[in-house]
């Protein structure tokens, strides 16, 4: 069976809460109710979003048959409810982390946001059965993708995203 059909199922695990019995007598033991995380919960979210959107498709794909072309359009697709502002070379603005007069560049979903949902996407696919080794999420040219948004958006505004070198500490001689 087709994961995006088993998760859009209304099963008690999808609205949010899970029913669990206690151990100890079965008919006087009160029902423990156990809330999903934040994180759980926009993961499956997410997943939805995705399974709807490959359903839209022409023609309609399942997750079996999703590719990392798939998922980068799944992206494009999403850039339209950005609100990051990335500008263009040209544009004035170019380089700049503020800016207080509009400009007609377009705007992107943020590339933290885009490297978050990736990731949850990742281990959704997953937990849904599928393999690691098939992941369209992880595959190289989704990294590829998010390494150049990460680039073009931290030259747009300004901003590095360089790793934070950690500081070594000097080595101890031996003290006799």
């Amino acid at each position: 069976m087709d994961p995006c059909s088993e998760s859009s199922s209304n099963s008690p695990q999808d609205s949010g809460n899970v029913s669990t019995v206690a151990s100890g007598s079965s008919t006087s033991s009160p029902a423990v109710t156990i809330t999903p995380s934040r994180y759980e919960n926009q993961k499956r979210r997410d997943w939805n979003i995705f399974c709807e959107y490959l359903k839209n498709q022409h023609p309609p794909l399942s997750v079996s048959q999703c590719s990392s072309a798939n998922v980068l359009g799944f992206l494009s697709y999403l850039d339209q409810f950005g609100k990051t502002k990335v500008h263009n070379l040209t544009c004035p603005f170019y380089g700049h982390p503020t800016t207080t007069d509009p400009c007609p560049c377009p705007v992107r979903q943020a590339w933290g946001s885009v490297d978050s949902l990736i990731g949850r996407l990742r281990a959704a696919y997953e937990e849904d059965g599928g393999s690691y080794k098939t992941n369209p999420f992880g595959a190289g040219a989704v990294r590829l993708y998010l390494r150049e948004v990460r680039e073009s958006q931290s030259k747009a505004r300004g901003i590095s995203y360089e790793k934070k070198k950690r500081k070594r500490l000097p080595p101890q001689g031996d003290v006799s």
